[in-house]
């Protein structure tokens, strides 16, 4: 890597206004919009997070499990496989997760709209995740 590549990104990030220059702004305002979003409280925020986070750890290890029992040995298939098990599975951990954090009621409209958007299932009205 070059000397100028660097001092080129530096000279981008550097004078602009960002996370980059000022960590705690960049942050709050993150979780700001994402409250005024999905139209939740701080607290109700941390569990949401706290459920995306194990939800998609446990996709992940759930995945590679299965995997290991197929044992595929073609890299290509073994990714598409991955891939697709993986798109099954995250739906299915996040409202198994959601369960105990209380926010099934959240994740199940969630989801829903992700699988309307994706043309799979029929849209969720008033669903409070006003994602766009």
């Amino acid at each position: 890597m070059g000397r100028g590549i660097i001092e080129g990104f530096l000279l981008t990030f550097a004078a602009t206004p960002s996370a980059f220059t000022n960590p705690d702004r960049g942050s709050r305002n993150m979780f700001e919009r994402l409250q005024k979003t999905w139209r939740v409280g701080g607290l109700q925020l941390f569990l949401i997070i706290c459920t995306f986070a194990i939800g998609g750890s446990l996709t992940g290890f759930a995945g590679k499990k299965i995997m290991n029992l197929l044992s595929i040995q073609q890299d290509w298939l073994w990714a598409i496989i991955y891939i697709l098990l993986i798109t099954i599975l995250w739906p299915l951990a996040v409202l198994v997760v959601s369960i105990p954090f209380g926010q099934f009621a959240f994740f199940i409209k969630y989801i829903r709209k992700i699988g309307a958007k994706l043309g799979v299932g029929r849209p969720e009205s008033g669903d409070g995740s006003n994602q766009s």
